[in-house]
Order: C-alpha cells, then sequence, then structure tokens
C-alpha cells in the first residue's frame, strides 16, 4: 500500500468534510437523537460508500479519459464553481447594501 497516498487522501477527505454540509446534517441528526452511535455508523457508512463509487468511477474514467484532461475538466469544474460562489457574494453583498441604504 502506499502510504504517502494513504495519508493525502485521508488529509484532503478530512479537511474537505470539516464544516460540510454532511457534517451539519450529523450534527443535526445527532442532536435531535439520544442514540450518537447510531448515526455515527450511519454518517460514516455512507461517506465509505460514496468515497468507494467515487474511487471507482475514477479508476474507470482514468482508464477511458487521460489524466491531465481529468485534472484539466476538474480545474475548470473549481474555478467555475468558486466564480459562482464570488458572484453570488457580491449580489447578495450589494442587495444587502440596498437594504441598509433604504
Amino acid at each position: 500500500m502506499d502510504l504517502s497516498l494513504l495519508i493525502s487522501t485521508f488529509l484532503t477527505v478530512f479537511l474537505a468534510e470539516l464544516g460540510d454540509k454532511t457534517q451539519l446534517a450529523t450534527v443535526a441528526l445527532s442532536g435531535t437523537s439520544d442514540r450518537p452511535w447510531a448515526v455515527f455508523v450511519g454518517s460514516s457508512s455512507a461517506l465509505v460508500l460514496a468515497s468507494l463509487l467515487g474511487a471507482m468511477a475514477g479508476g474507470s474514467i482514468a482508464n477511458l479519459i487521460p489524466t491531465e484532461w481529468l485534472q484539466l475538466a476538474a480545474a475548470v469544474g473549481f474555478l467555475i464553481i468558486g466564480s459562482q460562489l464570488l458572484r453570488r457574494s457580491r449580489s447578495d453583498e450589494s442587495a444587502e447594501d440596498n437594504q441598509v441604504d433604504s
């Protein structure tokens, strides 16, 4: 097993999941239940299954499409998402400024 790949994957997914919708949903479910271990097992199983599907799909796609193209597509996708988030944030700030001025 490639230990450096294992560690980098763990750190990447762990940091990406902190404060994510999934974690917030888990906190909400755990807060409304008196069985936090059941919530933990359910949420961690769901994350493991989603990760398995992603890893399998990524491995299959990598056999069909060159890695450089996949990385480019991911980079472009993140740029689009980031620009949309910035645009929405700016329009939300403008709307708030207009409400304060009124």
